[in-house]
């Protein structure tokens, strides 16, 4: 899928050196969507729905939040 989103890119850039604007400009919007679409399918878990792994913020079992008071 990455390579999906390069060559739309790649596509972009050489219809722009072509002088292809509009062209250029629709590749580059559809690498950009591609590219939010493969981070959102890539952080997307059955479980517990869109989680990145990386920030935990659970809290652990046998641990409470302190009660002010």
């Amino acid at each position: 899928m990455m390579a999906a989103v390069f060559a739309s890119l790649l596509t972009g850039f050489v219809l722009d050196l072509l002088g292809h604007r509009r062209l250029a400009v629709s590749c580059l919007f559809l690498s950009l969507v591609l590219g939010v679409w493969l981070f959102l399918w890539e952080i997307y878990s059955p479980q517990y729905g869109f989680r990145m792994p990386w920030l935990q913020v659970e809290i652990a079992p046998g641990l409470s939040l302190p009660q002010n008071g």
